[in-house]
């Protein structure tokens, strides 16, 4: 995807892009299904592990967007400076992890449009696709990738923020319990950090700003913003989703097992909030095919000439092969779990190697990477690399 050059506008328009790019691409269908099944197991707690979860998402992205835009060079790239073949091993998991999500994500829209409209599903996955694919076509293709994500996010704010208002959640509980629970669970913390920043969804936004011409040192204070904007969007949505799920829960339904999403929005709103779920469903999923195909790929334009010159091409196999395997797989549950443990380790992996690269000379030019930051990426790594080799040993 050619990156046009920026207008009068362009820096701040592209610097939004990237907040809702990175924003968009973590809330998919597994994000809206994690948010309702959590919330039904802590209740009202569940706001204290969102609001941990909210900070150690700030450490590992205010790290890795500084990092890669401060030293004009790509996540793969830097990783290479650590250790040859670095660069080659950190694309190939973020491209598996990416593919193989993307799959789910394919499912995600055709499901959204069939509770929306009631089209069938795979059929609402292939015009999906096509319409995912037409982004990526289209003059000018970085300026409406940053308009299409930046208007789908806001339709789903305000839709859930809809369905959180009637369902009536006890506010003053929800709101105690986000600064002393009365429970939290460390895996559930760890699975929302890994949702959210995990695989290729922390370099989604860096990678734009790239793209966009965005970098350097003098650009540092709009890219920590931008970073941190991100991240906001995506609590302020899963925290809202928290409140319209509670006000469900807290009435004595139970969620069902297969889509406890849909249920917090029928209960909450009858037949229009159904339609209102498959909205929010399909501006979840096809936001994150966008942003998967996008930043996968991404991450293999300066390792191979041949994806750099056709990018546009390889997107589109990417994304026609996600979908024809959902087409033809149907539910490809063990695929999602797999890839799903391989962007548990990404996470540490990737940010263990942007956090190395600081100790390199010639990242930038007078630039001094701020030792809290180091720390507090540390302290990630550590967490999230800890929790994915307990995971993988049981």
């Amino acid at each position: 995807m050619p990156s046009a050059r920026p207008g009068p506008d362009r820096p701040a328009a592209a610097l939004t892009g990237a907040a809702f790019l990175m924003a968009t691409s973590a809330i998919g269908p597994g994000f809206l299904t994690q948010t309702s099944l959590f919330t039904a197991e802590l209740m009202t707690s569940f706001g204290f592990v969102i609001l941990i979860s909210v900070l150690l998402d700030i450490g590992a992205q205010l790290n890795i967007w500084r990092i890669i835009t401060v030293s004009n060079k790509r996540a793969q790239d830097l990783a290479s400076q650590v250790l040859p073949g670095m660069g080659i091993f950190l694309a190939s998991l973020v491209a598996f992890g990416g593919l193989v999500f993307n799959i789910g994500n394919i499912a995600g829209t055709g499901l959204g449009l069939q509770a929306l409209t009631g089209l069938d599903v795979k059929a609402g996955a292939l015009i999906s696709a096509v319409i995912a694919l037409s982004l990526f076509w289209f003059k000018e293709a970085g300026r409406r990738l940053d308009f299409f994500v930046k208007g789908l996010g806001l339709v789903m704010i305000g839709l859930t923020l809809y369905i959180a208002f009637v369902s009536a959640p006890p506010l003053d509980k929800a709101l105690l319990h986000t600064f002393w629970p009365e429970k939290t669970d460390l895996m559930t913390i760890v699975t929302l950090v890994g949702g959210t920043v995990g695989g290729y969804i922390s370099f989604a936004g860096a990678h734009r700003l790239l793209d966009a011409g965005i970098s350097g040192k003098e650009n540092l204070p709009q890219v920590t913003r931008s970073s941190v904007t991100g991240i906001l969007i995506t609590s302020i949505m899963r925290y809202i989703l928290f409140l319209a799920a509670l006000g469900v829960v807290w009435q004595g339904v139970k969620l069902s097992a297969t889509n406890p999403a849909a249920t917090v929005f029928q209960s909450a709103a009858g037949e229009p909030g159904l339609r209102f779920f498959g909205m929010v469903m399909w501006c979840a999923a096809i936001t994150s095919v966008v942003g998967a195909s996008y930043t996968s790929v991404s991450f293999w334009k300066t390792i191979s000439p041949f994806i750099q010159r056709n990018e546009k091409w390889v997107i589109t196999v990417f994304i026609s092969f996600s979908t024809l395997v959902f087409l033809f797989a149907g539910k490809p549950v063990k695929l999602l779990v797999l890839a799903g443990a391989v962007n548990g380790v990404i996470l540490p992996v990737a940010l263990g190697l942007m956090l190395m690269v600081v100790y390199k000379k010639g990242l930038a030019a007078g630039y001094k990477h701020p030792v809290l930051l180091q720390l507090a990426g540390w302290l990630v790594v550590l967490i999230m690399g800890y929790m994915s080799i307990a995971g993988i040993f049981n």
